[in-house]
């Protein structure tokens, strides 16, 4: 749907790269490696949003470093967009909030780390989650998303461990 509106590829790689996780850092021959694509083109991408005040840019040695301004007054519209584009949204919703006693989800994986993957990897924590309610709403979650759903629990005391391994993270549910 949001390839229909951003009609520019690059463009949209570079919204999922910088607001689905805000905490994403690159540089321009980062990206071109990632993205397969010209340093050019992305360059100019990369200046419409920094002039539009969307990303905030630093020099770290011989490298402009690039990331999200999370102070934009657009940034919260935005990341909601993306979740919703990859369904996200949907998992939280159908899946996450009906499993019983979960204490925090988090998206790990190359979509944690803002590229736009075949499938969207969640790690659910807590004590007391239905392993077979959760197989139901996967398939459920599955078609309605188009999208692969990895789901892997963990008790709460695995948590910490559990991340240390991630190379990405990104917390999208956590109990009041």
């Amino acid at each position: 749907m949001l390839e229909s509106l951003i009609t520019s590829q690059t463009r949209l790689k570079l919204l999922l790269k910088f607001f689905l996780n805000s905490d994403t850092t690159a540089y321009l021959r980062g990206l071109e490696a990632e993205f397969k694509e010209s340093t050019n083109a992305i360059r100019v991408e990369l200046n419409r949003f920094e002039g539009a005040g969307l990303l905030t840019s630093n020099w770290e040695q011989n490298k402009k470093v690039y990331a999200a301004n999370k102070q934009h007054p657009l940034f919260s519209n935005i990341h909601d967009i993306l979740l919703k584009h990859v369904g996200i949204d949907r998992i939280i919703k159908d899946v996450i909030s009906k499993l019983g006693k979960v204490e925090r989800a988090w998206l790990v994986g190359e979509m944690a780390a803002g590229k736009n993957s075949k499938a969207i990897e969640i790690v659910i924590v807590g004590n007391e989650i239905d392993e077979e309610y959760l197989e139901k709403l996967l398939k459920k979650a599955e078609a309605l998303i188009n999208r692969k759903v990895l789901i892997s629990t963990f008790k709460v005391e695995d948590e910490d461990s559990l991340l240390k391994k991630a190379n990405n993270s990104l917390l999208l549910w956590k109990t009041n």
